[in-house]
Order: structure tokens, then C-alpha cells, then sequence
């Protein structure tokens, strides 16, 4: 088609019949996707088409037949816009680009609706043409703006992807017309896809959002228009589709990576440096330095200027400072938005939408890698995304040195957590930003950031933070070296210096929570643990006593052997009830008859309460409680401390009988099985004749069985009914106080100086029952003198 025809046809060209036919048969021919797929055969009859077309003015013709190849097979939209812009540039002609484009802005809106697949091809051949001939697509781009009002999202779309590559390539290189004019027209696509931000289809929001991004990529965006998308992406964090929230995160985690303002976006540091730049401004005569911002005409007409960087050296003139200035503010306004954003990420991270929790933490981190200020605090908050150990935690607070205690009831939020913890690439994201946030090269920083980590922590964190910590033991992301500089600064080494008690807690609770995944951690230091955890330096963090009686609790059999039994030290009021609720379920878990030193230690407890009343002394340690003076006043402190220390030896020697019944139930099921079995192989071999002497035999041996279960439950039973007995037989330690409690909860002018936590019924008022449920648990309240 590209020979002369004029010796064939004549000076009138080639006859329009031959025309018609070459092009019936190469349409026909692009029908094929088998003939497309070879490059020669596909180049051939490409430029046969925009050869007939563009060189033979067949154009008009040609039109109805490649439009409808775009609506009716997808796969020649690619080859059909690579046909366009190849006729373009081959005949320096773009009039079958133009007669497209012109075509499809010419149909009618409600079209596309009828036809989803066409809208979509013709989107897509759309953004092709400006993708490969966009300073040609620009000049007629304005027929296709009526289309945003059309009802097609697809076409929409087709058309926010059309403005952002024209903005993109379109007005990159020399202009072949006034540079003005083409300023213009770029502020005019900037602006609608501006407005398309607030599109009624979510599809076209999110398409929006991802054109944006990639305009963030490619540097085009200029710092005047920069906060205005920004604030606007910020907003649809909160959009009602799941999708449009992901792509408002990746528009602003692509911004603070291509951000034209620096590698650090603290706010104080812009604050400082701004007003040592308007101080400068002022000294140059610069006047108001509110007339240092930028106005929107100056953006577009010195795009290169405003997009300057923000860490200038020395500057010269009075346009270079005012500039500067600009750009810095621009800049602060910057920082403050996406550390307003905050919040928002926080609430999106407990999204029931996993793809909300994993593109908010990456969000977080980019921002943690930026400096922005509340981002550090927020990304703690997605600890609790890999769930609870516990549903239900034992909580110590004290109002006027009263304490009280209670139970807080974590169920409502631990039951929607755990459906995160289920979710596998929720819990890889949170250990993966873990990694990345705490762990480090060198083992000792790796050390102190996860010890500062759980001192700062409050109870549900430090029980999501264990998960995480036991995992990455088992992965071998917290190495040896990392494990050996913990017990470094629990110890208070040499080597480091200023080590506080309080780092020393914070290094033995990573220790603690190591250690459930791999024994053997605190199996070689448990001379340090009773040492540290008991001695002086509880005075200074009397938690650090608490933590060691967590450390004792969890050891396996053969450290409990190895473990030697020390005095205990004082703990101050504030931390008692923390300490010893923690100190007698370690005297459950390791000591071999924790019956016998729970009695002395009630003992020892009832003498301190009543040893100043009617003559009584020390000696009530070893003698009968019951045999005890009657007092008229006893002191309210040491009164709850006593009730605390029996309703916790009541309570934790319950379980201990129960575990004993099941040990003895688990031996007794393994012999009968034993047993059993042997009885089994021995029927294969025996004569009928003993049969029925067998029977016999297992009769007996059933009835005994059931005979010792029926005495085993008499036995748990009546150790139930005691609880801990002391050395008489008729009375024991725990009934001996029941008349008293009876008589001290039947006290109605007592009774009516409860004291209560103000701050417990205002958070538990502020947070709602779906996420803390008070419970009192505890047989006592706290009683104040009047």
C-alpha cells in the first residue's frame, strides 16, 4: 500500500473499491489473535491500515471498523493504539489520532453504560493513545472531559488515567506553542483530577488516588499543590470502600518518598529552621513574610523554582529566601497533616479489613523513617494485632494509699483481636515492621530498644509483645548475643554503664518471655534472679521483685531443681498486692508442700495485724489462730493485705488439689490401660477353660477400680472443704475467718467508707463495654478510717 499507485489507478489515486477490499480483508485479519501474536504479521498489517487511512485519506472509513474492533476484542486495543501513533509519526500526520479521539468523545455517554466491555476496552485504548502520543492527545483532550459527567465509571477511570500521563509526558521537552497556554492547560487537568477525589464511584476515587501517586513519582507535582493532595488523600483514609482506603495509603506513603522537603520531617526541626529563615527575610526587607507563600499563579509559572529543596546553603538574594521560606512552610504544613493523620491510621489498623491493618503499618513505618511526630506512639498500638496470651488480667491501682483491686476484662477486644492473630499475613506484617523497628545489627542496641520497649508498655502490650518475642526466638531473630546482652543489663554489668533498676525489670520481662520458647534461658542465671530480683535494687523498682516471682513461676522441672529457695525482701505498700499475688502462685509452682508455708505465711500475716491488740506477740505464728483475743480496732492496711493473702492461698491451693486429682486420675487411667492391653494378649493365647476365671478376674479388678475413684473424690472433696489445714483437727486456717468476714461485709456504717478509684469508673464510662468490663473478683474491698 505504500508504492506508487498512480501508474495502476491513474492521477485520481487508487480506486476506493480496492480500497474497501484491502481494508474488509486486514480488519478481518486482526479479528485472529493467532495472526497478532507474530510480530512480522502484526506490524505488517498495522501499518497497512495507517497507510490507508493517513496516506490514502481513507480516514472517515476507517474509523466505524477500527472502533469496532476496540469495543469488541480486548486484545487489539494495545496493537490498534500502537497502529495510531505509528501512522502519526511514520506520515507526520496525526489526523486518524485526532478522527479517534474526536469519534469516541462524539458518542453518547449512555452507551458505554449499555456496554461494559466496550467502556472498558475504549478506557483502556484511551490511555494508550496518550501514553504514546500525548503532546497529540492533549490538543484534543477537551472533547473527552464531558464524559466525566457520563454515568460509565469505567470510562471515567479511562479518563482520569488519559489527564495524568498527559500531565506526565505532555508538557515535558519544547513546547511547540505559547508556554503559557500549556501552563494552563496543565493547572486545568491538575485541577480535575483534583475534583475526582470526591467522585460517587469508588472505583474512579481509587483510580484517583493511584494516578496521583504515580504524578508524586515523577516529581510533577509542585510544593503549592502538594499539601492540597496530601490533605485531600488523608481524608479518604476514612472512605467507606476498603480499596480506596489502600490506595489513599500508598498516595501517601509514595508522597513522604518523594517528598521534596527532606529526609526528616520533624515538626520542631522545620519550626526552627523557618523562623531563622523569616528572621533572615526580614533583615533582607522582604516586608510581610505571610507574602513569602506562593500563590497558585506562582506555582504554575515557576514550577522549577518552587519545587526547590528545602536544605538551601547560604542564600543570596530576596527571591532565593522568600522561596526558601515558602517551601519551608510548605513543608511544616506537611509534617503537622500526616502527624494529624495519626489517629486515623491507629483506628484503620483495627480495621476488620486486613489489607487496611498491613498497608497502615507500612504507612506507620515510612513515616517512623521520616521522623513524624505521634508516629513512634501509633505504631505501638498494632502490638496487640497478633492477640492475647490472656483474656483477662489482675489489675492494682490505690487511691489515698488504699489499694484496690480488681480484674479487667479484656474478652470483648481479646475475642476481635484474635481474629487478627488467625490472620497470617497480619501477624507476618506486625513481626516484619517489629524486626525492622527493633531489632538491630548490634545486639546491645537491639537489647536496650526491646527492654525500653516493654518498660513503656502498658499490660495488654507486653502480652501481645510476648507473642511476638516468642516468635521470633523460635525464627532465630533474636539471637544469643542479643539474649547475653539482656542478662547484662539485668545484672547491672560493668560493661554498661548507668544501668537502672528499672532497665533491669524491663531486660528480665524480654528474658521471661524468651524463655517460653526456649529453655535453658533462665536456667544459668538463676543466682542473678533471686540476687537482683530480691535485693536492694527491688527498693529502687520493687516491680523488679514482682518480675523475678514471674521468672521462678515459669521455669521447667529441671531448673526448679536446681533452685534454692532465699529470704525475701521488703516491698513497699504501693507494689505489695502485685508482688505477692506473683509470690504465692511461684510458691505453688515450685515448692514441694506449698501447704505448709502458706500456713506459716498466714500465720505470720494474722500476727502482724493483731500482734498490738489485748497482749498478743509474735508467738501467734506458732500457735492456733483460733485460740486468738478479741480486739476492738485493727489498722485498714494490714487488714486488707491479711484478707488478700488468704483469698489468694484459698484460691491458688484450690487449683493445687485439683491438679494433684488429675495427676492421680492420669496414673490410674495409664495402669488400667496397661493392664488392658496385657489382658489383651493374654486372651490370645488362653484356653476356654479360663475364661471364665478371667472374667472373673477383671471383675474384681473393676469393682476396685471403681471403689478407689469413689474414695478419690471423697478425699478431694474433703480437701476442698479445708482448703489448708493447720495442726487442729476440728478447725482450719481459712473457715476460722469466715465469721469475722461474715461480720465485716455485714457492716453497713463500715461498709460506707469503701473507697473507689475515681479513674477507673471514668475510663470504664469513656471506653464502653465492647473493650473493658469491670469485674470485682476479689471476696474484700479496701476499707478507709473515717
Amino acid at each position: 500500500m505504500e508504492i506508487d499507485f498512480s501508474l495502476l489507478f491513474g492521477c485520481a489515486g487508487p480506486d476506493e473499491n480496492y480500497l474497501s477490499f484491502v481494508s474488509k480483508c486486514v480488519f478481518a485479519m486482526f479479528e485472529n489473535p493467532l495472526l497478532l501474536r507474530d510480530g512480522e504479521t502484526r506490524d505488517a498489517l498495522c501499518r497497512t491500515i495507517g497507510t490507508i487511512a493517513v496516506k490514502h485519506r481513507y480516514t472517515e472509513q476507517s474509523l466505524a471498523p477500527i472502533l469496532h474492533l476496540v469495543h469488541k476484542f480486548s486484545f487489539t486495543v494495545a496493537h490498534l493504539a500502537d497502529m495510531a501513533a505509528g501512522s502519526a509519526e511514520h506520515h507526520m500526520d496525526g489526523r486518524l489520532m485526532i478522527a479517534l479521539v474526536t469519534e469516541i468523545g462524539r458518542a453518547d455517554p449512555k452507551a458505554y453504560v449499555v456496554d461494559s466491555t466496550g467502556a472498558e476496552n475504549v478506557a483502556r485504548f484511551l490511555v494508550e493513545l496518550a501514553e504514546k502520543a500525548p503532546k497529540l492527545v492533549a490538543k484534543n483532550v477537551g472533547v473527552l472531559v464531558p464524559h466525566f459527567g457520563g454515568e460509565s465509571y469505567k470510562i471515567r477511570n479511562g479518563l482520569v488515567g488519559v489527564l495524568g500521563k498527559l500531565v506526565m509526558k505532555a508538557f515535558v521537552g519544547p513546547l511547540e506553542t505559547d508556554q503559557r497556554l500549556s501552563l494552563r492547560s496543565k493547572k486545568s487537568m491538575l485541577e480535575i483530577l483534583i475534583e475526582r477525589f470526591r467522585d460517587v464511584s469508588a472505583y474512579t476515587r481509587s483510580k484517583t488516588l493511584q494516578v496521583w501517586a504515580e504524578l508524586c513519582e515523577e516529581k510533577v507535582v509542585s510544593i503549592g499543590l502538594w499539601n492540597e493532595v496530601a490533605s485531600l488523600a488523608v481524608g479518604r483514609l476514612e472512605d467507606k470502600s476498603s480499596f480506596v482506603r489502600k490506595s489513599a495509603l500508598d498516595l501517601l506513603i509514595t508522597m513522604l518518598q518523594h517528598n521534596p522537603f527532606g529526609p526528616q520531617l520533624p515538626v520542631a526541626g522545620f519550626e526552627v529552621t523557618l523562623g531563622k529563615y523569616r528572621e533572615k527575610l526580614r533583615e533582607m526587607g522582604g516586608g510581610d513574610v505571610e507574602e513569602a507563600a506562593p500563590g497558585d499563579g506562582d506555582v504554575w509559572e515557576d514550577n522549577d523554582a518552587a519545587e526547590a529543596p528545602v536544605d538551601l546553603p547560604e542564600v543570596g538574594d530576596l527571591e532565593q529566601t522568600r522561596v526558601l521560606v515558602a517551601s519551608l512552610e510548605a513543608g511544616l504544613r506537611f509534617s503537622r497533616r500526616l502527624s494529624e493523620a495519626m489517629p486515623v491510621l491507629v483506628r484503620l489498623m483495627g480495621s476488620s479489613s486486613s489489607m487496611d491493618v498491613e498497608h497502615a503499618i507500612l504507612l506507620l513505618m515510612r513515616c517512623r523513617q521520616f521522623q513524624i511526630d505521634g508516629s513512634d506512639e501509633a505504631l505501638r498500638k498494632m502490638l496487640p494485632l497478633v492477640g492475647y496470651s490472656s483474656s483477662t488480667c489482675l489489675c492494682f491501682v490505690s487511691y489515698n494509699n488504699y489499694p484496690l483491686v480488681f480484674f479487667l476484662d479484656l474478652m470483648p477486644t481479646y475475642s476481635l483481636l484474635q481474629s487478627f492473630s488467625q490472620d497470617k499475613s497480619i501477624c507476618e506484617a506486625v513481626e516484619e515492621a517489629f524486626v525492622t523497628i527493633y531489632i538491630r545489627k548490634n545486639p546491645m542496641e537491639t537489647a536496650k530498644n526491646l527492654l525500653t520497649l516493654a518498660i513503656e508498655s502498658n499490660i495488654g502490650d507486653l502480652a501481645a509483645m510476648e507473642s511476638i518475642v516468642r516468635s521470633l526466638v523460635l525464627k532465630g531473630e533474636i539471637s544469643a548475643s542479643t539474649i547475653a546482652a539482656l542478662w547484662d543489663f539485668f545484672s547491672f554489668s560493668f560493661s554498661i554503664n548507668g544501668v537502672t533498676a528499672e532497665q533491669s525489670r524491663g531486660a528480665l520481662q524480654i528474658l521471661c518471655m524468651a524463655a517460653k520458647s526456649s529453655t535453658g534461658i533462665l536456667g544459668s542465671h538463676l543466682g542473678d534472679i533471686i540476687d537482683i530480683g530480691f535485693g536492694r535494687r527491688s527498693k529502687e523498682d520493687p516491680l523488679l521483685a514482682r518480675q523475678a516471682c514471674i521468672a521462678l513461676e515459669i521455669l521447667s522441672n529441671e531448673e526448679r531443681d536446681k533452685l534454692i529457695s532465699g529470704s525475701g525482701s521488703r516491698v513497699f505498700d504501693d507494689f505489695w498486692y502485685t508482688f505477692v499475688d506473683k509470690a504465692i502462685s511461684a510458691i505453688y509452682t515450685v515448692h514441694p508442700s506449698p501447704e505448709t508455708l502458706a500456713c506459716n505465711i498466714i500465720k505470720r500475716s494474722f500476727a502482724s495485724v493483731f500482734a498490738n491488740n489485748d497482749g498478743a506477740n509474735d508467738a501467734y505464728a506458732d500457735q492456733d489462730i483460733g485460740s486468738t483475743y478479741l480486739c476492738s480496732s485493727v489498722e485498714a492496711s494490714k487488714l486488707s493485705k491479711f484478707l488478700f493473702i488468704i483469698g489468694h492461698v484459698a484460691l491458688k491451693h484450690l487449683l493445687y488439689i485439683e491438679s494433684c486429682v488429675g495427676k492421680i486420675r492420669k496414673e490410674r487411667s495409664k495402669k488400667e490401660k496397661l493392664y488392658s492391653d496385657s489382658q489383651d494378649c493374654q486372651e490370645n493365647h488362653s484356653l476356654p477353660a479360663e475364661a471364665n476365671v478371667k472374667d472373673d478376674g477383671i471383675s474384681a479388678e473393676l469393682g476396685l477400680a471403681a471403689s478407689g475413684d469413689a474414695m478419690l473424690d471423697s478425699l478431694s472433696e474433703r480437701a476442698e472443704k479445708e482448703i489448708v489445714s493447720g495442726f487442729s483437727t476440728e478447725k482450719n486456717l481459712i473457715s476460722f475467718c469466715a465469721p469475722f468476714l461474715s461480720k465485716l461485709c455485714r457492716n453497713f456504717s463500715l461498709m460506707q467508707k469503701v473507697v473507689v478509684e475515681p479513674d477507673i469508673i471514668s475510663l470504664t464510662n469513656s471506653t464502653g463495654d465492647l473493650y473493658f468490663q469491670l469485674a470485682i473478683h476479689i471476696g474484700f474491698l479496701t476499707l478507709a478510717s473515717s
